[in-house]
Protein backbone atom coordinates (compact mmCIF):
# COMPACT_ATOMS: atom_id res chain seq x y z
CA UNK A 1 0.00 0.00 0.00
CA UNK A 2 1.53 3.35 -1.01
CA UNK A 3 1.87 6.24 1.44
CA UNK A 4 -0.98 8.29 -0.06
CA UNK A 5 -3.35 5.35 0.17
CA UNK A 6 -2.26 4.58 3.74
CA UNK A 7 -3.05 8.18 4.73
CA UNK A 8 -6.38 8.24 2.88
CA UNK A 9 -7.75 4.92 4.09
CA UNK A 10 -8.13 5.82 7.80
CA UNK A 11 -9.81 9.10 6.83
CA UNK A 12 -12.26 7.27 4.56
CA UNK A 13 -12.94 4.75 7.32
CA UNK A 14 -13.62 7.53 9.85
CA UNK A 15 -16.01 9.27 7.46
CA UNK A 16 -17.78 6.00 6.70
CA UNK A 17 -18.20 5.14 10.36
CA UNK A 18 -19.45 8.63 11.15
CA UNK A 19 -21.95 8.40 8.30
CA UNK A 20 -23.16 5.01 9.50
CA UNK A 21 -23.70 6.33 13.01
CA UNK A 22 -25.67 9.25 11.59
CA UNK A 23 -27.88 6.95 9.53
CA UNK A 24 -28.59 4.76 12.55
CA UNK A 25 -29.45 7.78 14.67
CA UNK A 26 -31.86 9.20 12.11
CA UNK A 27 -33.53 5.87 11.33
CA UNK A 28 -34.09 5.23 15.03
CA UNK A 29 -36.04 8.50 15.25
CA UNK A 30 -38.24 7.97 12.22
CA UNK A 31 -38.38 6.62 8.67
CA UNK A 32 -38.58 9.16 5.86
CA UNK A 33 -41.28 8.10 3.40
CA UNK A 34 -41.54 11.15 1.15
CA UNK A 35 -39.17 13.99 0.34
CA UNK A 36 -39.55 16.86 -2.11
CA UNK A 37 -38.39 20.47 -2.14
CA UNK A 38 -41.51 21.57 -0.27
CA UNK A 39 -42.60 18.57 1.79
CA UNK A 40 -41.15 15.75 3.90
CA UNK A 41 -43.19 12.95 5.49
CA UNK A 42 -41.58 10.87 8.25
CA UNK A 43 -43.12 7.86 9.96
CA UNK A 44 -42.57 7.97 13.74
CA UNK A 45 -44.79 5.10 14.92
CA UNK A 46 -47.03 2.49 13.37
CA UNK A 47 -49.82 4.98 12.62
CA UNK A 48 -48.32 8.44 13.16
CA UNK A 49 -46.38 10.56 10.67
CA UNK A 50 -44.77 13.99 10.82
CA UNK A 51 -45.23 16.24 7.80
CA UNK A 52 -42.62 18.98 7.45
CA UNK A 53 -42.80 22.01 5.19
CA UNK A 54 -40.94 25.33 5.13
CA UNK A 55 -41.63 28.97 5.97
CA UNK A 56 -39.27 31.79 5.01
CA UNK A 57 -38.86 34.26 7.89
CA UNK A 58 -36.90 37.47 8.34
CA UNK A 59 -35.40 36.55 11.71
CA UNK A 60 -34.89 32.77 11.57
CA UNK A 61 -34.36 32.02 7.85
CA UNK A 62 -36.18 29.20 6.03
CA UNK A 63 -37.74 27.39 8.96
CA UNK A 64 -38.89 23.73 8.85
CA UNK A 65 -42.40 23.46 10.29
CA UNK A 66 -43.92 20.23 11.63
CA UNK A 67 -47.44 18.90 11.56
CA UNK A 68 -48.78 15.46 12.46
CA UNK A 69 -50.84 12.83 10.66
CA UNK A 70 -52.54 10.09 12.72
CA UNK A 71 -54.26 7.12 11.15
CA UNK A 72 -56.66 4.32 11.93
CA UNK A 73 -58.06 2.11 9.21
CA UNK A 74 -58.64 4.17 6.07
CA UNK A 75 -58.97 7.56 7.80
CA UNK A 76 -56.50 10.17 9.02
CA UNK A 77 -56.68 13.34 11.08
CA UNK A 78 -54.06 16.02 10.48
CA UNK A 79 -52.67 18.57 12.93
CA UNK A 80 -51.51 21.78 11.24
CA UNK A 81 -51.36 22.27 7.51
CA UNK A 82 -48.18 22.63 5.49
CA UNK A 83 -47.18 26.27 5.14
CA UNK A 84 -48.43 26.68 1.55
CA UNK A 85 -51.38 25.40 -0.46
CA UNK A 86 -49.10 23.65 -2.96
CA UNK A 87 -47.46 21.62 -0.19
CA UNK A 88 -50.92 20.81 1.21
CA UNK A 89 -51.99 19.53 -2.20
CA UNK A 90 -48.90 17.34 -2.27
CA UNK A 91 -49.63 16.02 1.23
CA UNK A 92 -53.27 15.22 0.45
CA UNK A 93 -52.24 13.40 -2.73
CA UNK A 94 -49.59 11.41 -0.85
CA UNK A 95 -52.08 10.34 1.82
CA UNK A 96 -54.60 9.22 -0.79
CA UNK A 97 -52.11 7.46 -3.06
CA UNK A 98 -49.63 5.99 -0.58
CA UNK A 99 -51.63 5.48 2.62
CA UNK A 100 -54.88 4.85 0.71
CA UNK A 101 -56.65 6.94 3.32
CA UNK A 102 -59.22 9.72 3.43
CA UNK A 103 -58.45 12.91 5.36
CA UNK A 104 -61.23 13.10 7.93
CA UNK A 105 -60.30 16.52 9.35
CA UNK A 106 -57.51 19.05 9.75
CA UNK A 107 -56.81 20.98 12.96
CA UNK A 108 -54.64 24.14 12.95
CA UNK A 109 -53.18 24.37 16.46
CA UNK A 110 -52.87 28.17 16.43
CA UNK A 111 -53.33 31.10 14.07
CA UNK A 112 -49.81 31.53 12.64
CA UNK A 113 -48.98 30.71 9.01
CA UNK A 114 -46.93 27.64 10.00
CA UNK A 115 -50.20 26.09 11.20
CA UNK A 116 -52.74 27.14 8.59
CA UNK A 117 -50.85 28.59 5.62
CA UNK A 118 -52.04 25.71 3.43
CA UNK A 119 -55.59 25.53 4.76
CA UNK A 120 -57.42 26.61 1.60
CA UNK A 121 -56.20 23.49 -0.22
CA UNK A 122 -57.96 21.32 2.38
CA UNK A 123 -61.15 23.34 2.00
CA UNK A 124 -60.95 22.97 -1.78
CA UNK A 125 -60.98 19.20 -1.29
CA UNK A 126 -64.02 19.40 0.99
CA UNK A 127 -61.99 18.48 4.08
CA UNK A 128 -63.46 20.06 7.24
CA UNK A 129 -61.23 22.16 9.49
CA UNK A 130 -61.57 22.58 13.26
CA UNK A 131 -59.87 25.13 15.50
CA UNK A 132 -60.15 26.87 18.83
CA UNK A 133 -62.58 29.80 18.70
CA UNK A 134 -59.69 32.19 19.41
CA UNK A 135 -57.74 30.74 16.47
CA UNK A 136 -60.65 31.48 14.15
CA UNK A 137 -60.96 35.01 15.55
CA UNK A 138 -57.23 35.73 15.24
CA UNK A 139 -56.93 34.19 11.77
CA UNK A 140 -59.73 36.43 10.51
CA UNK A 141 -58.18 39.50 12.15
CA UNK A 142 -54.84 38.74 10.45
CA UNK A 143 -56.34 38.12 7.00
CA UNK A 144 -55.27 34.47 7.09
CA UNK A 145 -57.18 31.40 5.94
CA UNK A 146 -59.98 30.86 8.46
CA UNK A 147 -60.83 27.43 9.92
CA UNK A 148 -64.47 26.43 9.61
CA UNK A 149 -65.64 24.89 12.88
CA UNK A 150 -64.92 26.25 16.35
CA UNK A 151 -64.49 24.68 19.77
CA UNK A 152 -63.77 26.47 23.03
CA UNK A 153 -62.08 23.98 25.34
CA UNK A 154 -61.63 20.53 23.85
CA UNK A 155 -62.66 18.45 20.89
CA UNK A 156 -62.76 14.72 20.14
CA UNK A 157 -62.38 13.62 16.54
CA UNK A 158 -62.45 10.08 15.18
CA UNK A 159 -59.90 8.56 12.81
CA UNK A 160 -61.43 5.21 11.96
CA UNK A 161 -62.45 3.80 15.34
CA UNK A 162 -59.80 5.69 17.33
CA UNK A 163 -60.27 8.91 19.31
CA UNK A 164 -58.10 11.93 18.62
CA UNK A 165 -58.21 14.54 21.38
CA UNK A 166 -57.60 18.26 20.91
CA UNK A 167 -57.43 20.51 23.98
CA UNK A 168 -56.51 24.02 25.05
CA UNK A 169 -54.45 23.99 28.28
CA UNK A 170 -53.65 27.69 28.49
CA UNK A 171 -51.55 30.38 26.88
CA UNK A 172 -47.92 30.06 25.85
CA UNK A 173 -46.57 30.54 22.32
CA UNK A 174 -49.93 32.20 21.59
CA UNK A 175 -53.18 32.70 23.50
CA UNK A 176 -54.92 30.07 21.35
CA UNK A 177 -52.35 27.27 21.14
CA UNK A 178 -53.84 23.77 21.52
CA UNK A 179 -52.26 20.32 21.57
CA UNK A 180 -53.39 17.05 19.98
CA UNK A 181 -53.20 13.56 21.46
CA UNK A 182 -53.46 10.22 19.69
CA UNK A 183 -54.24 7.82 22.53
CA UNK A 184 -53.84 4.66 20.44
CA UNK A 185 -50.07 5.16 20.35
CA UNK A 186 -49.55 7.79 23.09
CA UNK A 187 -48.38 10.41 20.59
CA UNK A 188 -48.67 14.09 21.54
CA UNK A 189 -48.53 16.91 19.00
CA UNK A 190 -47.42 19.93 20.99
CA UNK A 191 -47.06 22.32 18.07
CA UNK A 192 -45.21 25.55 18.79
CA UNK A 193 -46.13 25.35 22.47
CA UNK A 194 -43.45 22.66 22.83
CA UNK A 195 -39.75 23.13 22.04
CA UNK A 196 -37.26 20.56 20.82
CA UNK A 197 -34.35 19.81 23.14
CA UNK A 198 -31.78 22.65 23.18
CA UNK A 199 -34.04 25.00 21.19
CA UNK A 200 -34.11 28.73 21.88
CA UNK A 201 -37.30 30.50 22.92
CA UNK A 202 -37.94 31.42 19.28
CA UNK A 203 -40.55 33.92 18.14
CA UNK A 204 -42.28 35.60 21.09
CA UNK A 205 -44.32 38.30 19.33
CA UNK A 206 -47.66 36.78 20.34
CA UNK A 207 -46.50 34.84 23.39
CA UNK A 208 -47.41 34.85 27.05
CA UNK A 209 -44.02 33.87 28.47
CA UNK A 210 -45.26 34.20 32.05
CA UNK A 211 -47.93 31.53 31.55
CA UNK A 212 -45.95 29.23 29.23
CA UNK A 213 -44.34 26.91 31.82
CA UNK A 214 -47.57 26.42 33.77
CA UNK A 215 -49.47 25.60 30.58
CA UNK A 216 -46.94 22.94 29.56
CA UNK A 217 -46.96 21.53 33.09
CA UNK A 218 -50.72 21.01 32.74
CA UNK A 219 -50.08 19.18 29.47
CA UNK A 220 -47.49 17.00 31.21
CA UNK A 221 -49.90 16.13 34.02
CA UNK A 222 -52.64 15.28 31.53
CA UNK A 223 -50.50 12.77 29.59
CA UNK A 224 -48.05 11.12 32.03
CA UNK A 225 -47.87 8.03 29.81
CA UNK A 226 -46.87 9.90 26.64
CA UNK A 227 -44.32 8.06 24.48
CA UNK A 228 -43.73 10.45 21.57
CA UNK A 229 -43.83 14.26 21.65
CA UNK A 230 -43.76 16.27 18.41
CA UNK A 231 -42.81 19.97 18.58
CA UNK A 232 -43.80 22.56 16.02
CA UNK A 233 -40.19 22.86 14.87
CA UNK A 234 -37.26 20.47 15.11
CA UNK A 235 -36.80 16.89 16.24
CA UNK A 236 -39.47 14.89 18.01
CA UNK A 237 -38.69 12.95 21.19
CA UNK A 238 -40.32 11.80 24.41
CA UNK A 239 -41.63 13.49 27.55
CA UNK A 240 -38.31 15.20 28.09
CA UNK A 241 -39.39 17.82 25.55
CA UNK A 242 -42.12 18.85 28.00
CA UNK A 243 -39.61 19.14 30.84
CA UNK A 244 -37.21 21.11 28.65
CA UNK A 245 -39.94 23.58 27.64
CA UNK A 246 -41.10 24.01 31.23
CA UNK A 247 -37.54 24.81 32.31
CA UNK A 248 -36.91 27.14 29.38
CA UNK A 249 -39.76 29.46 30.33
CA UNK A 250 -39.82 29.03 34.10
CA UNK A 251 -39.30 32.30 35.97
CA UNK A 252 -35.91 32.49 37.74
Amino acid sequence: MNKALRLTFPLVLIVALTTCRSVVRVSSKGKRLHHSEQLIVTRISENAYIHTSYHQTNDFGNVPCNGLIVRDGAEVVIFDTPTKDAASEELIAWIEQELHCRVKAVVPTHFHVDCLGGLEAFHAHGIPSHAHAKTIELAAANNAAVPQQAFTDSLILMAGSERVLVRHYGEGHTVDNVVGYFAKEDVLFGGCLIKEIDASKGYLGDANVNAWSATVDRVKQAYPQVKVVVPGHGRHGDGRLLDYTIGLFKAP
